[in-house]
């Protein structure tokens, strides 16, 4: 008897046990979609030209938080194509530099869909699955506004921004771990060479305008964790 519950108990452990651990579990192979969906946030490492010429100044983009979306195809057990999505990210534009003391001045809506081919370098059957990649993201701005601030720091009516969009390079490192035999983990780091110029007019009070841009480099960091699934 205590020979067959210890049976008993190997072979229920092996049952829960062998799932997780088992490689051949985790197959990635050539024609497998990869959906993954979870928190991405963009980090600008922003830098920008003087604003309306004043020495010391510039402006600054905060992070932002959405839902990240990626579905990536297997080419060959090795190579897959992505494409990455998310809802539309809402950066605050802050005056910094020698004008910091104005604060927030615009806000701006943006979506960074970004088109990368990756490899993954292990055997198809590890549950750990790394992988990098290399691509082209467009980046579209929107529902740009500005605050009163930036109109009252140049004694103007009212004002205006528009941001050109912008195609850059992005590179990306992640990696998958396999639960069971669909499931996944996932954590993702891209870079994008996002640059972008802000158009601004000034609106004063007899009627008159002044037009001034300021050219931004973003160039965030976006990092995602997700769950995935394998099909």
């Amino acid at each position: 008897m205590k020979y067959t519950l210890n049976s008993l108990a190997t072979s229920l452990s092996l049952a829960i046990v062998l799932p997780i651990i088992s490689p051949t579990l985790a197959a990635y192979e050539a024609g497998d979609w990869i959906v993954r969906a979870g928190a991405a946030t963009v980090q600008p490492n922003d830098d920008s030209g003087l604003v309306a010429g004043i020495d010391g100044s510039s402006v600054s983009v905060d992070d932002a938080v959405q839902l990240g979306i990626t579905a990536s195809y297997l080419i060959t057990d090795h190579v897959g194509i992505e494409l990455l999505a998310s809802t539309p990210f809402e950066h605050d534009i802050s005056a910094s530099g020698s004008i910091a003391a104005v604060g927030e001045i615009a806000s701006a809506t943006q979506l960074p869909p970004t088109l990368s081919i990756q490899y993954y370098p292990l055997d198809k059957n590890s549950l750990w699955q790394p992988y990098v990649g290399v691509g082209v993201n467009y980046t579209i701005f929107f529902d740009e506004e500005t605050t009163d601030n930036l109109a009252a720091a140049f004694n103007a009516e009212s004002s205006s921004i528009s941001l050109d969009n912008s195609v850059g390079l992005a590179a990306e490192v992640g990696v998958d771990y396999a639960i069971g035999d669909r499931f996944l983990v996932n954590a993702t780091i891209w870079w994008i060479d996002l640059d972008t110029n802000a158009d601004v007019t000034l609106n004063n009070a007899d009627g008159s305008s002044v037009d001034t841009s300021v050219d931004v480099s973003i160039d965030p960091l976006v990092y995602m964790l997700s769950v995935g699934y394998r099909f």
